[in-house]
């Protein structure tokens, strides 16, 4: 039953995941829409801080997340339930939100789309405006993934960057640190009790360098952003990786770190977070956003956002058997995908900043 609800659930989040970048993208001024789609970050994190939080207070005052709590339920069957809350609110103010104007003028429905970009584009032209978004969806054929289609192993060159960038914000191992976080600690020598407030810290360095993201990613840039940090996310985990490799393994075979060891992995994590956090946590959903041109971006972005998930789930998966044959090992992966991740910014992304979206090149 867990698993068929977990389904359930992954279904309805790999929905959202495709719509509200998308939607940002394209309702959002050029000058600010790299903040704005920053905003969905800022919510995944803010969320993943409010869980965490709710999750050790329902195992501090059941006294475990094992224990009983309220009604015979034990405490992690109340964490499931907390989830209900924001989801329900999120399904409320979805109905409150104008219509994407780039939907309503492939639709035909102008006078709503002149509408809608009145409301939130300001004074501007908005009979050339219509007719430029109109010129960029103009096909003889409906959207679909037929339209990916290209030379570059059978997909068009910018999706296959918009898979790349996915991947990799995945596979730099990100979500090790908040699936795994107390798991992680208590194999490093800390109570579950530590762990979890350990976690709730990294959740909230988490949010505060995503703030950092949003005020500066209109300014700087997307690609400056990626670019520091790869290289900040490269010099942490192979921190990471070498404080776990070198440290004695106790009776379970788990690792124990002595002296300066212990604050030093601390810090290095949750530096990791900070460099991840303001770099490829909110820019790849920016990008993934507005890279693509009007005409393949739903399909592009799905496209994206699948691949994206499931590097998640190999990462998630595959955690467990790399813990077990050391967390240096683990740790070593995912450095090695960080410095992979900048070799693959530095050659094939490019900047956005600043670009309107029926400018964006195929």
């Amino acid at each position: 039953m867990l698993v068929v609800f977990r389904v359930i659930g992954g279904f309805a989040v790999g929905v959202a995941s495709v719509i509200a970048p998308t939607y940002i993208a394209e309702i959002a001024p050029a000058r600010i829409r790299g903040r704005l789609g920053s905003l969905q970050q800022l919510a995944i994190v803010s969320g993943i801080f409010l869980a965490l939080l709710a999750d050790y207070a329902l195992a501090s005052a059941a006294g475990g997340s094992e224990k009983d709590l309220w009604l015979g339920l034990e405490a992690w069957r109340w964490m499931f339930l907390a989830m209900a809350v924001p989801a329900v609110v999120y399904g409320g103010l979805a109905l409150t939100i104008p219509e994407s104007p780039r939907y309503l003028v492939a639709k035909g429905r102008l006078d709503e789309a002149r509408s809608v970009l009145r409301r939130v584009l300001g004074n501007i032209d908005l009979e050339a405006k219509v007719a430029q978004i109109k010129e960029t969806l103009q096909r003889e054929t409906r959207p679909s993934m037929r339209d990916l289609r290209g030379p570059s192993f059978g997909l068009l060159p910018i999706v296959w960057v918009g898979i790349g960038l996915s991947v990799f914000q995945q596979f730099v191992g990100i979500n090790v640190i908040f699936y795994y976080s107390s798991v992680l600690w208590q194999a490093a020598g800390f109570n579950e009790a530590d762990s979890l407030k350990i976690t709730v810290i990294t959740s909230v360095v988490n949010v505060v360098t995503t703030l950092i993201a949003i005020a500066s990613i209109d300014r700087y840039g997307r690609k400056p952003l990626l670019i520091i940090g790869s290289i900040g996310m490269a010099l942490t985990l192979g921190t990471l990786a070498v404080v776990f490799g070198t440290a004695t393994l106790n009776a379970e075979g788990n690792p124990v770190l002595h002296g300066a060891a212990a604050p030093v992995a601390l810090v290095a994590a949750n530096l990791f977070v900070f460099a991840f956090g303001m770099s490829w946590g909110p820019v790849v959903w920016v990008l993934l956003g507005e890279t693509f041109p009007n005409r393949i971006r739903a399909a592009a972005l799905s496209l994206a956002a699948a691949a994206q998930w499931v590097a998640n789930w190999v990462i998630s998966t595959s955690f467990p058997p790399l813990k077990d044959a050391g967390l240096g090992l683990a740790y070593g992966l995912y450095a090695t995908f960080a410095v992979l991740s900048l070799l693959f910014v530095l050659r094939f992304v490019r900047e956005t900043k600043g670009v309107e979206l029926e400018e964006m090149p195929g």
